[in-house]
């Protein structure tokens, strides 16, 4: 069975009688077969989501990687106290926050299959560097420089899906995206487990050091081969026909997605920037992910919390976090499939998931017992990840009918202030609080019960809007 629509009002219509989509724009009536959508949205998903699945994995390693070098050596050769290693994490994100927005005004502008490749061959190519460090001070100065670096991606990603992807196609797309930083947590500790133990004074280097030339060299590589694969917009991408493009731009305006064609006419930076920040959902959408992502900074420190619950070997703690990830992994991908089927309810999808990661972080403020706390880190954890991967699609997904412009500021802006609440979501965990952490579990679970209130009235917000036609 086949849809038309009304282009004036928006409103659907089945009909059986129909064997093609139509969609009117002023250059005249598009038509194609539901085959031929089927058929492209396959080759959209060939070309993007490995590419940008991997790229993902191994930024989320890049960035990350830092924790299990902590406990490899790399505190100790470099006499790291935990407020410098605090110090260490921060920085990161300093550059990566203010640099998103900038990021996205030229990535909209720009050609994604250059722009994005480029910068993550650069960020990996100072991951290397980061072999060759010998004090705190250019520890601090690369992470600094590897989070400008970075922050053009994960917007830029977000960016790209919300514009390839109807509305009901995109919490599966997200749920694949954000499976990358999940996976690469549990590959992350494997790698570090094997680098670290198996390569420990190899040519006179520390396993530590290894640690980040691998994984840096592997960044570059993907880097140069992604340039080949990655698309860049509907109306310019050259890894797609005319006509394919053409049915590409038209079902998106079709869902209530806003496209720019290539000669078409843009909004300015500023302007952009301001229509954005003016706007309520952005900022309703920052506050919710600030809770998510604060509070999944827990994940930088999952290598030192199992340590500290009692898994004393080094190499034993980095591979103990592997099922706190592989479980996450099923819940959000589960999670992102269920939820394209009802898409005006991603709200309500994600409040429950925070309520009961909230429940697990007080139950652990309360139970002192190693195992119990180790399973209640893998369910707390499967409630964040998945609440992370549906809120993107949620905020993609509602900030559809933006112009593209505005939408790249719109996405950036919640990505970075939501990213924000790294910095001091870094200091929940200090040493010293060990083996209990009751201010970082703490802090961690009155986040989350914000985060479930934010969330239900977002989805109330943005159905009432909906309802009235002012989205």
């Amino acid at each position: 069975m086949a849809q038309s629509i009304n282009p004036i009002s928006g409103d659907f219509t089945d009909n059986d009688k129909l064997d093609v989509v139509e969609h009117v724009e002023e250059s005249g009536t598009i038509t194609w077969t539901p085959e031929e959508e089927k058929k492209l949205v396959r080759k959209i998903d060939l070309f993007l989501m490995p590419t940008i699945w991997l790229m993902y994995l191994l930024s989320y390693m890049d960035r990350t990687n830092i924790g299990n070098a902590r406990i490899a050596g790399m505190a100790d050769d470099l006499e790291l106290s935990s407020s410098q290693y605090s110090i260490a994490l921060v920085v990161f994100f300093i550059g990566y926050v203010v640099c998103e927005p900038p990021s996205n005004m030229i990535l909209v502008r720009t050609r994604p299959s250059l722009y994005l490749p480029v910068i993550m061959a650069i960020w990996g190519a100072l991951t290397c560097v980061m072999a060759a460090i010998k004090d705190f001070h250019h520890l601090v100065v690369l992470r600094i420089f590897v989070g400008i670096m970075e922050s053009g991606f994960a917007p830029g990603i977000l960016l790209i899906i919300s514009s390839w992807y109807r509305r009901n196609e995109q919490s599966k797309r997200f749920a694949v995206f954000m499976s990358a930083a999940i996976l690469s947590g549990a590959f992350g500790g494997l790698l570090a487990g094997a680098i670290t133990g198996g390569l420990e004074g190899t040519h006179g280097i520390r396993g530590w050091r290894w640690l980040f030339i691998v994984e840096g060299v592997a960044t570059i590589v993907w880097a140069i081969i992604s340039a080949f694969i990655l698309l860049d917009f509907p109306a310019n991408s050259k890894r797609l026909n005319d006509r394919e493009r053409d049915i590409a731009v038209a079902r998106l305006m079709e869902g209530g997605v806003t496209v720019r064609s290539e000669d078409g006419p843009k909004i300015g930076v500023g302007k952009s920037f301001l229509l954005a920040v003016r706007d309520w959902r952005t900022w309703g959408f920052v506050l919710g992910y600030m809770v998510i992502v604060g509070s999944s900074t827990l994940s930088y420190f999952y290598p030192t919390l199992v340590n500290g619950l009692g898994f004393k070997s080094t190499v034993q703690a980095q591979y103990m976090t592997v099922p706190i990830y592989a479980f996450a992994f099923v819940c959000t991908v589960i999670t992102g499939y269920f939820s394209d089927r009802i898409p005006d309810h991603r709200g309500i999808v994600i409040a429950p998931w925070l309520a009961f990661s909230m429940i697990t972080s007080i139950i652990v403020c309360a139970v002192y017992n190693f195992t119990a706390r180790y399973v209640l880190l893998i369910v707390m954890a499967a409630g964040l990840w998945a609440s992370n991967a549906l809120s993107l699609s949620f905020a993609s997904s509602t900030f559809g009918s933006m112009e593209p412009e505005v939408r790249a500021v719109a996405l950036a802006v919640m990505n970075a202030m939501g990213n924000l609440a790294q910095i001091y979501g870094a200091y929940l965990f200090p040493s010293d609080d060990a083996p209990k952490y009751l201010v970082g579990f703490g802090v961690i679970s009155g986040m989350l019960g914000f985060g479930v209130t934010v969330y239900i009235l977002l989805h109330v917000a943005v159905r009432r809007k909906a309802g009235l036609g002012l989205l």
